[in-house]
């Protein structure tokens, strides 16, 4: 279990025909008496706002941030489809809600795949009779598979607190960036928890997870994460449900740069010795989101020249003549020139699955870091075309 490994939660996945392939492309994740509860969430920060985030939205303030389920579906993203689209994404809505049994507003809808196709709404609906069948606690699974894209295994994840749990699945290879790191996620719990609280908690956690992967620097139309807490668990304290949940995003993340279209290498970037947290992000960002330093990871070559430029061109507080950089605890420049290290050493970890790369800029002392991937051919022939 996943998604429902909390109480009161039932999921299911189904092949409703939006994937020319057959393959799963209809989810749902809902509370299993159909009562809405305490929800949260976060989108995308890209203006081309697609509509099911503009409906989502929308049933989150007209529902005082409550909600009964979560309907999704891979395929088709129903970004850049205009008012036809946000028609398809309430139509999705009321479909759900009439199979779980509650009011329209209280079902929350997301959308994952091309955009600008319009999305086959009407194969959604003949599809809801066996999503709704499909319903079961054991259901996550087949769930967390249906929102699959590109995506070549499901992401799940559970983590146990002190008398609750929380359950979660996402989606995301690709489109990958902050702010937020296309991905969709859907998190449930069964603590007892006030809606600012876990508005607060979730945001906390998003900030900490999603917002610290870029796989390409791209970031997506349809970006969304929604928590549901239906109270039946315990009642934690705001830290509490927050080291949860920021645990839970953070293995989801983790999880999505493992999976990163045609990737080699999960790169996990840190800068420290910077003038601001604000500044040691920005370092990190720059890094992970240059083709050069991407390309070296590929080739499995510690070339910190390429990371030295990323720095210096990052417009922030910068004196070469101070920067030190490590690749896997194994330091090759201080002072901003080459020293003496274990070159057969530092090339054994850049051969490895997972590369640490630290750079410490020596003119303060704040740090923030991030994860990353490297550029192979595998990603361009992914990214090719739309077939």
């Amino acid at each position: 279990m996943s998604v429902t490994a909390a109480q009161g939660y039932v999921a299911a996945g189904v092949a409703a025909g939006v994937k020319a392939s057959g393959d799963l492309d209809l989810s749902l994740v809902a509370t299993d008496d159909g009562r809405p509860v305490v929800a949260a969430a976060t989108f995308t920060s890209n203006k081309a706002t697609a509509a099911p985030v503009q409906v989502s939205r929308r049933h989150l303030g007209a529902s005082g941030g409550r909600a009964a389920a979560v309907i999704l579906n891979s395929g088709n993203a129903n970004a850049a489809t205009g008012a036809a689209g946000i028609e398809a994404a309430e139509r999705m809505c009321a479909g759900a809600a009439h199979l779980v049994g509650c009011n329209p507003e209280h079902v929350l809808v997301c959308s994952t795949g091309l955009i600008g196709i319009p999305l086959p709404i009407e194969v959604i609906e003949k599809a809801l009779p066996a999503l709704a069948e499909a319903r079961s606690s054991d259901g996550g699974e087949a769930a967390a598979r249906a929102i699959m894209t590109t995506d070549t295994q499901p992401k799940q994840v559970v983590i146990e607190g002190d008398g609750f749990v929380v359950g979660g699945m996402a989606k995301g290879a690709a489109m990958l960036a902050p702010n937020m790191a296309t991905m969709l996620a859907v998190l449930t719990t069964d603590a007892d928890v006030d809606a600012d609280v876990l508005q607060a908690a979730l945001r906390g956690a998003v900030a900490e997870s999603f917002n610290k992967l870029s796989v390409d620097g791209c970031t997506s139309t349809n970006d969304t994460v929604i928590v549901l807490a239906n109270g039946r668990g315990s009642r934690p304290s705001h830290d509490a449900i927050a080291a949860a949940l920021t645990e839970a995003c953070q293995d989801l993340a983790a999880q999505m740069a493992g999976d990163a279209e045609g990737a080699t290498k999960v790169v996990r970037i840190t800068v420290q010795g910077a003038a601001s947290t604000e500044d040691a992000a920005a370092g990190a960002r720059n890094i992970a989101d240059s083709q050069l330093t991407k390309c070296s990871w590929y080739g499995q070559d510690p070339y910190w020249g390429r990371i030295a430029s990323d720095l210096g061109s990052a417009g922030i507080e910068f004196d070469l003549d101070r920067l030190s950089v490590s690749y896997g605890g194994l330091q090759v420049c201080r002072g901003g020139v080459t020293i003496d290290h274990d070159a057969d050493a530092v090339r054994e970890h850049m051969a490895g699955r997972h590369v640490d790369i630290v750079c410490d800029l020596g003119v303060g002392g704040a740090s923030d870091w991030i994860l990353t991937n490297d550029l192979t051919h595998a990603y361009v022939d992914e990214n090719m075309g739309t077939s």
